[in-house]
């Protein structure tokens, strides 16, 4: 059987069976599936998942701000007190399921770290 790696990304489970959950704690990653025993220690993320996270906060939640900036004039300390939390709660909710997801991907398309091959005529 065959798991897709959205779906595996996005629940936070096994890209191998789908089952077992990949991490231990909020951003950590197990060593090995407790399901079906695979390696989970063969793909790194790095901070892609923070990269995109936050760029999508961006494109997301400035131009809402904007918005209400425009469209309403509130004082400052409303602002402080609606985005920052907001921009938090965000990055927070889907930095797992995308760290997951960046892992499922690698793990499907079998990334490795980058070889230099050496030329056969020397």
């Amino acid at each position: 059987m065959t798991v897709s790696a959205l779906s595996a990304g996005l629940k936070c489970r096994c890209p191998n069976c789908g089952e077992g959950r990949v991490f231990r704690g909020f951003l950590t990653f197990k060593d090995q599936c407790d399901a079906c025993g695979a390696d989970l220690t063969v793909a790194d993320t790095g901070d892609g998942a923070s990269f995109f996270v936050m760029f999508a906060a961006l494109i997301l939640i400035v131009p809402s701000a904007m918005f209400f900036e425009f469209a309403f004039h509130p004082p400052a300390w409303l602002h402080v007190l609606i985005w920052p939390p907001l921009t938090f709660a965000f990055c927070m909710s889907f930095l797992r399921p995308v760290k997951a997801l960046l892992f499922a991907l690698q793990w499907k398309h079998k990334a490795g770290e980058g070889r230099v091959e050496q030329d056969p005529q020397e």
